[in-house]
């Protein structure tokens, strides 16, 4: 499954032209004597940033999950004519199940090492399930296969086959290293407070699309900033904090930490708290996803010991900031509840942002849907997709009342 340090591991990068997977293609080119990357997926927006980046890796094929193959092949013929390899010439995939090839994809030699899902949103389940199947190790940056999959995800899991690669769950994976599992006390997740830290629920009740967008520490895409804002995101890394460490969800607290240096902690049973701490940068996470359980030297900057600084602590309002809760009460009923928690937000946030309801009504979407769910049947992929597709109808009726 793994190579040692010291050899070279190949690396599929799903997702490639996102914030993810452009920051893991600057860690492979700065660490060349560690990884080399053998294939890549992208949603299809940014046709030439996935040209230019197939060429510059010498990736042996390129899915595209939307948008016209033709034009992809053009663009990559002329970028390789630019970069003086006329002949490089990839295997090219196209439609909504690309990605899914890609995952395990293998080439002349052989499958992948690791494969980095850096997909936005629970289109990364198929994938994943794809990428654990064919043996890699899989780099999960893509929080919501893991969610709404549950128990089918690390059900297709072999032991330490999964490496967390959001930075939360890459610092509790580090902390872990300190103490036994059966010394485990507590898990703290932390949270940034996103844009409106501080800010009472009434006070948020006419923020603007702009306003959620405008993140205090981190640059990511539209859906994962306006979970952030709401802190929708903390709900799901809490569930995925569940699933990847098998912990209680009552052993698991969120503390806002607004600066974002200490990216999560491990209480231990002795009363010792092992915290995990750089400054912020997913370069770091996603190196040692890709490296695990080995680091990557020069990852990422380290903290400025010569500069004064202070870390602060405070407690989640729960009020202000309910989605924390219903995302663990979405964990305890298991089963496909999860997937409807996360189809809902989606199909909310995307109403917030076309300025059909306001930043208030997303989570409150939210929990109604969530209400008025009942599900007994086993969990399946054919389930979880029943699940969501009807969330995502039950929220559209919702949102249009």
């Amino acid at each position: 499954m793994q190579n040692p340090a010291s050899e070279q591991r190949s690396v599929i990068i799903l997702g490639s032209t996102g914030s993810i997977g452009t920051q893991a293609i600057d860690v492979v080119d700065g660490a060349p004597d560690r990884f080399r990357v053998t294939a890549l997926s992208a949603g299809g927006g940014n046709l030439g940033l996935l040209a230019l980046q197939a060429v510059r890796t010498r990736a042996e094929a390129v899915g595209i999950a939307e948008g016209s193959i033709d034009e992809l092949r053009s663009l990559i013929a002329g970028a390789a004519q630019s970069e003086g390899v006329a002949d490089y010439v990839p295997e090219l995939f196209a439609g909504s199940e690309a990605s899914t090839r890609i995952a395990q994809w293998s080439g002349p030699a052989g499958r992948a090492d690791v494969v980095l899902n850096g997909i936005t949103g629970s289109i990364g389940l198929a994938p994943t399930l794809a990428a654990l199947a064919s043996g890699a190790t899989l780099a999960l940056a893509n929080k919501e296969s893991l969610i709404v999959g549950g128990t089918l995800v690390t059900g297709a899991a072999s032991p330490g086959q999964i490496v967390p690669v959001d930075s939360e769950h890459s610092a509790i994976a580090q902390c872990l290293r300190a103490g036994r599992r059966s010394e485990v006390d507590r898990l703290v997740l932390t949270a940034s407070g996103g844009p409106f830290r501080g800010r009472s629920r009434d006070e948020l009740r006419n923020v603007t699309p702009a306003e959620a967008l405008n993140h205090p520490t981190w640059n990511m895409g539209r859906v994962v900033t306006t979970n952030s804002a709401t802190l929708v995101n903390k709900g799901l890394e809490l569930i995925e904090a569940h699933l990847l460490f098998d912990v209680a969800l009552e052993a698991i607290d969120v503390v806002v930490h607004p600066q974002s240096v200490v990216h999560s902690m491990v209480q231990f049973n002795d009363g010792s708290v092992i915290a995990q701490a750089s400054p912020p940068d997913m370069r770091l996470p996603i190196a040692l996803g890709l490296g695990w359980p080995d680091r990557v030297p020069h990852a990422a900057s380290p903290c400025d010991w010569s500069q004064a600084a202070a870390w602060t602590f405070e407690p989640l309002d729960v009020r202000a900031f309910p989605a924390v809760e219903l995302a663990r009460q979405a964990a305890r009923q298991g089963s496909t509840f999860p997937a409807v928690f996360n189809a809902a937000n989606e199909e909310a946030v995307e109403a917030f942002h076309a300025g059909r309801i306001g930043f208030l009504d997303i989570v409150d979407t939210i929990e109604s849907v969530l209400s008025e769910h009942e599900d007994s049947s086993e969990l399946t992929v054919d389930s979880v997709l029943a699940a969501e597709t009807w969330a995502r109808k039950r929220a559209h009726e919702r949102l249009a009342s």
